[in-house]
């Protein structure tokens, strides 16, 4: 079925994000529960995405992966859900979005590995520094209601699920501004589905 829906996912990886975004469009979705190190690594898996890594989506017999792209995909082919940009949205849709995909991500492992350029050199890295990175990230969620506008986005799920998974494993500092901007984007009754879903999908289901 080329039209069929499909996520390659583990309930213990970022998949969890391409996960709450399919449950925020509301359309019907199969799940292929893939293992580390074994079917995540085999060869059919790898003729679909080389990089043996997940999440990774396929519709109309195409593949997406990385979540940035999956979420933005996701958002322009079902509009319906409203979770795509508004023409006065669009620069500041694009612009946190990809650059939480890019500087923010890099600069927050670059800081998890202890990896902190002379700042002679600081130039030199799309991020300049990992303290200029998080204040830029700080003025993004404060700036508006929500990081595009008023409204909630497919941004934002990837900015906020960004920000909840870096905030519990301590490689993005914990700000009351990160905090509360968290709490407000993954308050949603998509989110919680999600999260219950993967939740049950877990090796010792959480309870």
């Amino acid at each position: 079925m080329s039209e069929e829906l499909v996520l390659y996912t583990n309930p213990m990886s970022r998949g969890r994000v391409a996960r709450w975004m399919l449950e925020e469009i509301g359309v019907p979705y199969r799940v292929e529960l893939l293992d580390y190190g074994t079917t995540m690594k085999a060869p059919a898996y790898l003729a679909i995405n080389p990089m043996g890594k997940v999440p990774t989506i396929r519709h109309n017999g195409k593949v997406v992966t990385e979540n940035a792209a999956i979420c933005t995909y996701l958002a322009e082919t079902f509009p319906a859900a409203g979770l795509g940009p508004q023409p006065s949205e669009r620069a500041d849709y694009y612009r946190w979005l990809f650059f939480a995909a890019g500087p923010l991500e890099y600069a927050a492992t670059n800081h998890a590995f202890g990896l902190t350029p002379p700042p002679e050199r600081a130039a030199a890295l799309g991020y300049g520094s990992y303290a200029l990175a998080l204040n830029t990230l700080e003025y993004a969620v404060t700036r508006m209601p929500f990081i595009a506008g008023d409204r909630f986005t497919a941004a934002d799920l990837y900015v906020g699920a960004l920000l909840g998974y870096s905030m519990q494993f301590g490689t993005i500092e914990k700000r009351p501004a990160f905090e509360a901007y968290h709490a407000k984007v993954s308050d949603r009754p998509a989110a919680k589905r999600a999260a219950q879903l993967d939740d049950a999908a877990m090796p010792n289901p959480v309870t």
